[in-house]
């Protein structure tokens, strides 16, 4: 053991979670028994660790001491399994049970695992994280998209239940049904958790990428915590989004993901004060921002164009591109941001894409042309702040104060996020002193 943590055991933690369960997954092949063993060594570590010290591997200690865990529930059903049987050979109508090997079901160490390779560019299998690698049998082709998405956001994202459901826009409760339901589905299934050929893996990306853009957008802006960013998020999104990159380079949309999001994180110095409060993209000092990440990010998006507009993530990566280039909102190319969401919406369409969109109309026709897409969206987006949130600046682009007070105020009581919500609460309140 090593004398002192160089971090935060939580974090630590934390950050190991994810490629541990990947690699238990892997070696058993049951998500539910290996997140049970390796909750069992989490607790363990949180103790130990804060009083010996970290362990020299800390990765190679979880992986023992939840291997040991999973040994004692295999021995444990082993041996309840006998028990049942002796019972049966004894009295089988009372048992009521078929035993082991007849319709009973397999025990953990019968299961087979699932190895980590990826496709390659010539199909075959090359190494992957373990992380990225439960990413993909996590989002099973049998489960409904939604529902593979938030199981593997909680089980592998590192994102809590009701994170999940905010950035779904349901309630907690049915989100938490909706990956109680996909854990059901996948413990149904024969082998849910076996070797991928490169079809299955094709078949799982866009589910992948959807994730890897949810846990970013959590990172980048943490609809909890007293922190605008939470950079073990986006940090970890951004590897991911890297790793799927180098196995499939020449994707559009994997591009256009991590594009998007190197280009999105390379403002992140830029969006805070001094006090951490948040600063819009209009206000903030330009020459803080990532310029070498801007550099890579519109290589990475303008090496995708040869195959043309053809995802979300790869035009929401150009509009991005056109952002970061600009040197002020002002002078930003709003015309072909406005046309890239035109594009934006046939392809993907959505009340956000159409809400970002009505930002771009009130920058080239003027905010009230802006307001008036609006009025359409209440339904849509009736519990997200950014419809106010956006309703107000376009009044208040308009002169319509009081109005623009309002929807501030309104903005910022539906926002989690608790900077989002300072800035709210003072952009009206500055409003309010206005004659």
């Amino acid at each position: 053991m090593t004398s002192t943590a160089p971090e935060p055991v939580e974090d630590l933690l934390r950050d190991l979670r994810p490629r541990v369960l990947g690699l238990l997954v892997r070696r058993c092949g049951d998500l539910a028994d290996a997140e049970d063993a390796l909750q069992e060594a989490l607790l363990v570590a949180a103790t130990r660790w804060q009083v010996d010290g970290l362990p020299d591997d800390p990765r190679a200690w979880l992986v023992r001491v939840a291997e040991r865990r999973l040994v004692d529930t295999v021995r444990a059903d082993v041996a309840r399994r006998r028990r049942e049987e002796t019972t049966a050979r004894r009295d089988p109508a009372s048992a009521g049970l078929a035993p082991a090997g007849l319709g009973g079901g397999t025990t953990p160490a019968a299961r087979p695992a699932a190895p980590g390779g990826g496709p390659g560019e010539d199909g075959r299998a090359v190494d992957v994280d373990d992380s990225l690698t439960l990413f993909f049998l996590c989002c099973h082709p049998d489960l409904p998209p939604a529902s593979a998405v938030a199981l593997t956001l909680r089980t592998v994202g590192g994102l809590t239940t009701a994170e999940i459901a905010r950035a779904f826009g349901v309630p907690e409760a049915t989100m938490t049904q909706r990956i109680t339901r996909a854990k059901r589905s996948l413990a149904a299934l024969d082998r849910p958790f076996a070797t991928l050929g490169p079809g299955e893996w094709d078949a799982r990306l866009a589910a992948v990428l959807r994730v890897l853009y949810v846990v970013f957008t959590e990172g980048h802006t943490a609809t909890s915590g007293p922190h605008l960013r939470r950079a073990d998020l986006s940090g970890e999104a951004i590897r991911l989004a890297r790793t799927v990159h180098a196995l499939l380079p020449d994707d559009p949309e994997v591009g256009g993901l991590l594009a998007l999001l190197l280009l999105t994180d390379a403002r992140r110095d830029a969006r805070t004060g001094p006090r951490g409060e948040l600063v819009p993209l209009a206000e903030q000092d330009r020459s803080r921002w990532d310029h070498a990440q801007i550099v890579e990010g519109v290589r990475i998006v303008t090496a995708t164009l040869p195959h043309g507009l053809v995802g979300s993530y790869q035009v929401q990566a150009a509009v991005a591109a056109l952002h970061a280039q600009a040197p002020s909102t002002d002078a930003t190319d709003w015309e072909r941001v406005l046309a890239l969401y035109s594009v934006l919406e046939r392809l993907d369409p959505s009340p956000h894409v159409t809400l970002n969109r009505a930002v771009a109309v009130a920058m080239v026709d003027g905010p009230r042309a802006g307001l008036a897409l609006l009025d359409g969206l209440d339904d849509a987006l009736a519990t997200s702040h950014r419809l106010p949130a956006v309703r107000a600046h376009l009044l208040e682009r308009a002169g319509e104060t009081r109005a623009a007070v309002g929807q501030y105020v309104a903005a910022a009581a539906a926002t989690p996020s608790p900077a989002e919500r300072d800035y709210l609460t003072l952009r009206a309140a500055r409003l309010r002193t206005l004659p």
